[in-house]
């Protein structure tokens, strides 16, 4: 109870103050979705992603990356209230108390986890727009995965919060980093085609994996239609292992952090 209660505390702070921030709502759920109309309308007429079963259209494929861009968004806009708790000095306040810091850093993880699910959710239900048929199996599976993604990013995005002074910093550098990842996730263009070096950068991306296995667990009860991309069981494996490195990282930046 006593570990407990310092980390649901610090989730139930969250989301309150998601309640009363209503424009990050707006801008984690709208930019996406206009990415998806423009981009993925404007591609579906000219371009068949490659690797992809026939009749495979573009606004299909860019539908589990833009999910996963909406997990992105909401990490970082989550963790930017880091910096902005250490600039109010509530920060500084929480690491007077009597809890540990893995207490602090879950209770933040767990908070912008949750919110990018519910916002992750809620773009679910487009994938009929998107011609994906949902099974019950398919929606259970997704929607585990999607928090194991969000609890990662979020948790990375702490990692940079935890040892940055500047609003700005954070933004300059969290775009520097996550942007480059989802790109190089499979999100916006498979990895078949690409040359070599791209393949491995591709490869070596962490996110791939997450999206691999959101992606498989869409079609669960149609994996054909997948085309080529990572197994689903190594993909669950690395995206776990993801997600508990950064994690540790994460504590360890808030245990060096001086506030």
């Amino acid at each position: 109870m006593r570990l407990w209660l310092p980390v649901m505390t610090l989730w139930w702070r969250e989301m309150v103050r998601f309640c009363r921030q209503r424009s990050r709502l707006v801008g984690a759920l709208v930019q996406p979705l206009l990415f998806w109309i423009l981009l993925g309308g404007g591609f579906s007429a000219s371009f068949r992603p490659p690797g992809t079963p026939e009749g495979t259209a573009y606004v299909e494929y860019f539908y589990p990356g833009i999910i996963t861009l909406v997990l992105l968004f909401t990490a970082i806009f989550a963790t930017i209230s880091t910096v902005e708790d250490r600039r109010e000095g509530f920060l500084q306040a929480v690491l007077v108390a009597p809890v540990t810091r893995s207490s602090i850093v879950l209770g933040q993880a767990l908070g912008g986890a949750t919110l990018a699910l519910l916002q992750g959710v809620l773009f679910l239900l487009l994938a009929p727009a998107a011609g994906i048929s949902l099974t019950m199996s398919a929606v259970v599976a997704a929607v585990a995965v999607m928090f194991v993604i969000s609890f990662g990013l979020t948790s990375l995005g702490l990692v940079i919060a935890w040892r940055m002074e500047s609003v700005q910093g954070f933004h300059a550098i969290m775009n520097l980093i996550l942007i480059p990842i989802w790109l190089l996730s499979g999100a916006f263009f498979p990895a078949a085609g690409v040359p070599v070096w791209l393949q491995w950068a591709m490869r070596l991306n962490p996110l791939t994996y997450g999206v691999a296995a959101f992606r498989r667990c869409l079609y669960l009860g149609n994996p054909a239609a997948v085309g080529e991309a990572p197994p689903l069981l190594l993909s669950l494996v690395l995206t776990v292992l993801f997600t508990a490195v950064a994690f540790v990282a994460a504590t360890n930046a808030a245990r060096r952090s001086a506030a």
